[in-house]
């Protein structure tokens, strides 16, 4: 079969890949808008790690090609550099070192000029972890405690909050980690991330959906209490199970208003099985500390009254394929990906183990409090009620 021929793709062309990468197309989707095979896509967005470059602007202060063809005219009459100069409202010496750069009087070209200024303006900007090492070390330091970009740029500006030379943005770092030419920080770094793949995607990328069984007598989501909603109050807690490979799984579970986790050992994916650890896990917790409990449809809660009835806590189901619904429990998946990689064997976890993920989750800093931690959190609601 005969070898297409390579396409040089223009710089429109190249616009609409970056506008469909960002609305989360797949590489796939992306190449058959020019009948083309996705590794063809994938050279392109792979050269900055799937983020797309700065558009190159000219500096104010830089020639213009209609002054660069006023001195070509002046240089062909012979006139002085200081006329030119003078004609342009420009320095001598810029004048001066235009021409020298470009060829010379005998050979100075306008158009030559402007595109090899052009050329050499093409180099990229000292990355700021570049220039202060003491920062791309404790950003570095963060990432291998499965710290994500935006934890570390938030903690850097509490704990530094009057040094600005420590404030880096979380774009900062994930440029440093995906475009490896500004050599801030090493490419290993990556499979510290949420998620280790090497380009960056974005956020609206598809995601996984849930299309389980149905279980009987379920209370729908909608009915869960405005209080709950809002988040105000601890004590109400969403979950799932988190599977691994041989037909292994945890359950996970996340408190709302705190964002703390718990991992609960499964031995089996059957109700009854299920069911019962969450009871052992529920009976371990103050009653005030846990109230509800919002799960989607997974036929692993159908004994859901056998659980209400053992523990007095509600549960409430979200509507069939919304995990999203349970936003703060498929966040907590996400991150806890980093510990558990899809194809591992979760059964040969034991509780203890799984605690000491958990208790590194906990203290790591979350935005969304604040940056302060679900365990800080945690434990001033324990203190509350005690």
């Amino acid at each position: 079969m005969k070898q297409r021929p390579r396409i040089y793709y223009t710089e429109s062309q190249k616009a609409v890949m970056w506008e469909h990468w960002k609305r989360g197309d797949s590489l796939q989707q992306i190449a058959q808008l020019f009948d083309r095979n996705h590794s063809s896509i994938q050279r392109i967005l792979a050269e900055t790690g799937g983020i797309r470059p700065a558009e190159r602007r000219r500096s104010r202060l830089a020639l213009t090609l209609a002054e660069r063809e006023e001195i070509s005219r002046g240089v062909v009459l012979g006139h002085p550099i200081r006329s030119i100069a003078m004609q342009l409202g420009r320095a001598p010496s810029t004048v001066s070192r235009e021409i020298q750069r470009n060829g010379g009087a005998d050979f100075y070209r306008a158009n030559l000029a402007d595109q090899a200024a052009w050329d050499r303006s093409c180099r990229p900007k000292v990355c700021k972890l570049v220039e202060h090492r003491a920062v791309a070390n404790i950003v570095a330091s963060k990432l291998q405690l499965q710290w994500s970009p935006e934890q570390i740029s938030g903690w850097l500006k509490r704990t530094y909050p009057n040094d600005k030379s420590f404030h880096v943005s979380h774009e900062t770092i994930y440029r440093s980690l995906y475009i490896q030419a500004r050599g801030a920080l090493k490419k290993e770094l990556l499979e510290h991330l949420r998620r280790t793949r090497m380009m960056r995607r974005s956020r609206h990328h598809t995601q996984k959906t849930s299309n389980h069984g149905r279980i009987r007598d379920t209370i729908s989501i909608s009915e869960r209490p405005a209080s709950i909603e809002d988040r105000a109050i601890p004590g109400h807690w969403e979950g799932d199970l988190l599977f691994g490979s041989a037909n292994s799984q945890i359950a996970t579970l996340v408190e709302r208003n705190t964002r703390y986790v718990v991992l609960v050992k499964i031995t089996g994916k059957d109700t009854e099985t299920v069911v019962s650890a969450l009871i052992k896990n529920a009976r371990k917790m103050p009653h005030e500390l846990y109230k509800t409990l919002t799960w989607d449809r997974g036929k692993e809660m159908a004994g859901h009254k056998r659980f209400t009835m053992a523990t007095d806590i509600q549960v409430y189901f979200c509507d069939p394929q919304n995990p999203w619904q349970r936003g703060s429990n498929e966040n907590t998946n996400g991150l806890l990906r980093q510990y558990f990689p899809k194809g591992t064997d979760l059964s040969g976890y034991s509780q203890a183990k799984l605690n000491a993920v958990a208790r590194r989750l906990n203290e790591r800093p979350r935005k969304t409090l604040d940056f302060d931690t679900p365990a800080q959190r945690f434990s001033q609601s324990v203190a509350s009620t005690g």
